[in-house]
């Protein structure tokens, strides 16, 4: 999905981060997206204070709601795109010459490299129910100059998550490594993107690499995190929060009443700062400045989106300053 909002952040530099256990209650902000789809999203990263968690550098919720997606081909540099949809049918195609459907149960994978382009149609003519979480990967030094790549994965692990009260849950590995089970959908960085379903009246403990930082957003339901085991009652999570827990945890327990669904994500702290406007991530406000005129230029860097004729979706102008490299402040 492409970005039409801007935001101060993109041009602040913040203090160095640190490191170590976290409950900080990040709320997600309403983001219109208008023109001809008429859609809002939930933005929960990237914040001011966190921009992001592991590689992980962008979170939108999209839906629930009825509406007729309608994005023409834009232009990405430096991240994987990551599609994990709950409700509705979306027709993906890039330059690279994919064509699916993205429905529910299959990772849809979108790896930039150093540019790509793709277009996004809900099915049909009329407004539909459409629901999922876009999340975006900052691609590592080693490969963001590479070539771009599509893949789609519709066998992800399903695993089985013990009780500490009540019945099992389980959990879908969406990307990376999870709990002993690893998603088949390739990588570049350490990461973990889950799918958890937590039974009613359950409580389950999720295991964590205490080397690694991670972060717990509400699907739907009503989900409460226990980031010290003592911790009563919990504090709850929906689809308008982003709960980060910061690094060194072994492990976090989650409960509900009436039985949730979260989407855990964590990795390895990351290997850099990023430069991150529009649909790009880079390193340097040179570097998305020309990636920015190469697209409006029609370069032959982001090639032809499949089975489109010549509309596609203008830059926006670049801020009057200039644009550096996103820091933590938590």
């Amino acid at each position: 999905m492409t970005r039409l909002d801007t935001d101060d952040a993109v041009a602040t530099e913040s203090a160095a981060e640190s490191r170590g256990p976290r409950t900080l209650l990040l709320e997600a902000r309403e983001v219109p997206l208008g023109g001809v789809r008429a859609m809002s999203v939930r933005r929960a990263l990237p914040q001011r204070d966190l921009p992001l968690v592991g590689a992980w550098c962008f979170l939108d919720r999209f839906g629930p709601q009825v509406t007729r997606m309608r994005v023409e081909p834009h232009p990405h540099i430096g991240l994987q795109t990551v599609t994990w949809p709950f409700v509705g049918d979306v027709r993906h195609r890039d330059t690279v010459g994919s064509d699916v459907l993205v429905r529910r149960g299959a990772l849809n994978l979108m790896t930039s490299g150093a540019g790509i382009a793709h277009s996004e149609y809900s099915v049909g003519e009329d407004a539909a129910p459409l629901d999922a979480l876009q999340l975006w990967v900052a691609l590592p030094e080693s490969r963001r100059h590479g070539a771009p790549a599509f893949e789609q994965h519709a066998e992800l692990p399903e695993i089985e998550l013990a009780p500490v009260t009540g019945d099992p849950g389980s959990a879908t590995v969406v990307l990376g490594e999870f709990a002993g089970a690893a998603s088949p959908a390739t990588t570049y960085t350490p990461i973990a993107g889950a799918e958890i379903r937590v039974p009613a009246g359950s409580r389950l403990s999720l295991p964590l690499n205490p080397t690694w930082e991670y972060a717990v957003m509400g699907v739907d339901g009503d989900a409460f995190v226990h980031a010290d085991a003592e911790q009563e009652p919990g504090i709850g999570v929906d689809d308008a929060h982003l709960l980060f827990l910061g690094t060194g945890r072994a492990a976090v327990e989650v409960s509900s009443v009436a039985g949730a669904t979260v989407f855990l994500l964590g990795g390895e702290p990351f290997e850099d700062d990023i430069v991150m406007w529009w649909n790009f991530v880079g390193r340097s406000h040179e570097e998305i400045v020309t990636a920015r005129d190469e697209w409006e230029a029609a370069s032959d860097r982001f090639g032809h989106v499949v089975g489109h004729g010549p509309e596609r979706i203008p830059a926006p102008p670049l801020p009057a300053v200039r644009l550096t490299r996103r820091r933590r402040r938590v």
